[in-house]
């Protein structure tokens, strides 16, 4: 059917937005690559049968932009929280999920 074919369409959104609104759903703020990924598939079916790839992706967006930062590590050792860096956090509430870098 139509909606089923929208429903497994890929979502016109770019890893960062994907990232950020998975952050942003959590009450603290912060979420470990596992929550991450759990939160894109329950919300995007279209990421559910796509293989690993994507979580690639995820991963290389973590790691290299400025606007994802390491909030600590996880309780059972395994991995780091990541959040939003604060001079990004007011543009991603609004929806602006365009990458700004930041000055180092």
């Amino acid at each position: 059917s139509l909606d089923e074919a929208r429903f497994l369409e890929k979502p016109p959104l770019s890893y960062i937005a994907l990232i950020a609104k998975a952050i942003l759903s959590s009450p603290t703020n912060k979420l470990n690559l596992a929550a991450i990924y759990k939160y894109i598939e329950d919300n995007f079916p279209f990421y559910r049968n796509k293989g690993r790839g994507w979580r690639n992706s995820v991963r290389h967006n973590l790691s290299l932009n400025d606007c994802f930062i390491k909030v600590g590590r996880c309780e059972d050792g395994k991995g780091n929280y990541w959040s939003i860096h604060p001079s990004n956090l007011n543009d991603f509430v609004h929806g602006d999920f365009r990458q700004h870098r930041r000055s180092r």
